[in-house]
């Protein structure tokens, strides 16, 4: 027995090792840039937003509001808020659900962290997910908004105070950086030991059999794997990279990282409190639905 604890001693702290100087890298870069943009440039995103919404734009003003959620590098509960400072403002509905789906989905942060799994991967993601919102929106406008009913309730959410207050603009940032570690240090950590545990244990064509490519029950697969496996994409990064290059197909890996943060229990938390039974059931099957059937178009172009 002391035996087998040594030598899986050795295997772990060996695959953790290999993990943590191929992914720290692009999360620490992240980590910097997103922190950039959150002190620096999020007053003119939802400023961008707050012009938007004051523009009779219809059906196309989905697509910049989508665009804004991406680059907004607010979580969902920091972004719920905002939202509903918008919508007192005016901004519509459709608006606010590609807004607000995007948003769930990528931000800057992310999208820099995602370079770790290639630029095909990235260019995908941030494809989808643009996509998605924009898709969120037109569902909202054609089934509530054009028929003057609401979709959102935002009654007792005021946007909060910035904690990005300090005089000092390079202790603010320092400050944002502090801040961004603390929320996604203990996620990244534990996605690099579930990476070297299942690096160690499971065979590698079990993922390429699962996930392989052409498998509309593999890209099923994914989209169901990442409800309950999703913990943020500083936890999921490394096991994606390790899951694609064993043999899970781009389609799979698009359908998890649609699925994985629409369905994070955060994310799903703040949306039901807006949303109703109802219409948070909705959003669930549209997330899984666009997921499905991403992850299908994706196989069959790559």
């Amino acid at each position: 027995m002391r035996a087998w604890i040594q030598r899986e001693a050795v295997y772990l702290w060996y695959y953790l090792d290999i993990q943590f100087r191929q992914i720290a890298p692009y999360w620490a870069l992240g980590i910097v840039l997103g922190s950039v943009v959150s002190v620096f440039g999020r007053k003119y995103i939802h400023g961008a937003f707050q012009k938007l919404s004051r523009r009779k734009t219809g059906w196309l003003g989905v697509i910049p509001a989508s665009l804004l959620g991406i680059a907004s590098p607010l979580c969902m509960y920091g972004t719920i808020p905002i939202a509903a400072s918008f919508s007192e403002q005016g901004a519509q509905d459709d608006d606010l659900a590609a807004f607000m789906m995007s948003s769930i989905l990528l931000n800057p942060q992310l999208i820099f962290y995602s370079t770790a799994l290639g630029r095909t991967a990235v260019l995908i993601r941030c494809i989808s997910c643009f996509v998605c919102g924009c898709m969120a929106g037109w569902l909202v406008r054609l089934v509530y908004t054009s028929r003057g009913r609401t979709f959102f309730d935002f009654t007792g959410f005021h946007e909060g105070k910035s904690r990005d207050t300090d005089p000092n603009l390079f202790m603010r940032l320092m400050k944002n950086i502090g801040r961004n570690i603390r929320a996604t240090g203990p996620m990244f950590a534990l996605g690099i030991l579930l990476t070297a545990l299942y690096q160690i244990h499971v065979p590698e064509d079990m993922v390429s059999g699962l996930f392989g490519k052409n498998s509309g029950f593999g890209v099923l697969m994914a989209a169901t794997l990442g409800v309950p496996v999703y913990m943020c994409g500083g936890g999921t990064i490394p096991l994606l990279q390790q899951w694609l290059l064993d043999g899970m197909s781009m389609g799979s890996a698009a359908a998890f990282m649609v699925t994985g943060p629409a369905t994070k229990i955060t994310n799903l938390g703040a949306m039901k409190i807006v949303l109703g039974w109802k219409r948070f059931f909705l959003y669930l099957l549209f997330a899984m639905v666009f997921s499905w059937c991403c992850g299908m178009l994706v196989d069959v172009f790559f």
